[in-house]
């Protein structure tokens, strides 16, 4: 089992925040998190580019390719793996983990099954050790129909885990994870079970997904908004030097 894995069987569930360019993965890992994914909504807004539409493949790599020899275990969403062709996302999975990445997180976007099987299949057989997070978007998409269907099809391609973003309520969240023999993912939400009522119900990793991103962005229109209007603006504020450690080699661990 890699160190990774090895986090989603712990005594309480791996919380993964997710983080969409170097600095704020280094200043998760500051904060003592061991493992750090990434957003696709963040990095293909960063970017300039749309999310879930395959476009940010380079852009992807290349965030791994500066995360991946950090002092923290990288995660990467990759969308659909970018490409419809099982072989080309194996591609890629063999790139991610060469970056040094240690798992990829794979979404179905409601499409075939038994693609997305195929997917895993291929990540498995060009980078055995990256962990596959399998998602489906059945909740996140739709009503949850197909759940458990697509969930076993993963697993049996070779999916390490599953994530079954978009599923709040206690009661099927506990029902699943009695269903699955691999670890549950979800999706935290400020709405929802907390991370200990996660725990509870068996939940092994909990994401945060763009939350991160999105709260940054939040900030700082909170902010300008204060200036403009004559008030001091609020909130903690890392300072300069801070900032530029964060982008020297080594980042803090």
């Amino acid at each position: 089992m890699t160190a990774f894995a090895a986090l989603h069987h712990g005594d309480a569930p791996l919380l993964l925040p997710n983080a969409w360019d170097h600095a704020s993965a280094a200043a998760l890992a500051s904060r003592g998190f061991p493992a750090v994914g990434t957003t696709s909504l963040g990095v293909a807004a960063a970017a300039g580019l749309p999310d879930g539409a395959a476009a940010t493949r380079d852009e992807t790599l290349r965030l791994a390719l500066t995360l991946g020899t950090a002092p923290l275990l990288l995660s990467v969403d990759a969308e659909g793996g970018f490409s419809d062709d099982p072989d080309e996302v194996g591609q890629f999975a063999r790139e991610l983990a060469a970056a040094g990445a240690v798992g990829i997180n794979l979404e179905d976007g409601l499409g075939p099954a038994d693609l997305h099987a195929a997917k895993i299949a291929a990540v498995k057989s060009a980078a055995p050790d990256l962990f596959v997070n399998a998602r489906t978007d059945t909740y996140w998409l739709s009503e949850g129909q197909d759940t458990l269907r697509r969930l076993d099809a993963y697993r049996q391609a070779g999916a390490d885990g599953v994530f079954v973003p978009g599923l709040s309520d206690p009661r099927a969240i506990g029902a699943l994870v009695d269903r699955l023999d691999v670890p549950l993912n979800i999706l935290y939400s400020p709405t929802g079970p907390t991370v200990r009522h996660l725990a509870d119900l068996g939940v092994r990793r909990v994401s945060l997904g763009s939350l991160l991103y999105r709260r940054a962005l939040g900030a700082m229109l909170e902010t300008v908004t204060e200036i403009a209007e004559g008030r001091s603006p609020r909130g903690s504020v890392p300072s300069y030097d801070e900032i530029v450690a964060l982008g020297r080699p080594g980042m803090p661990s």
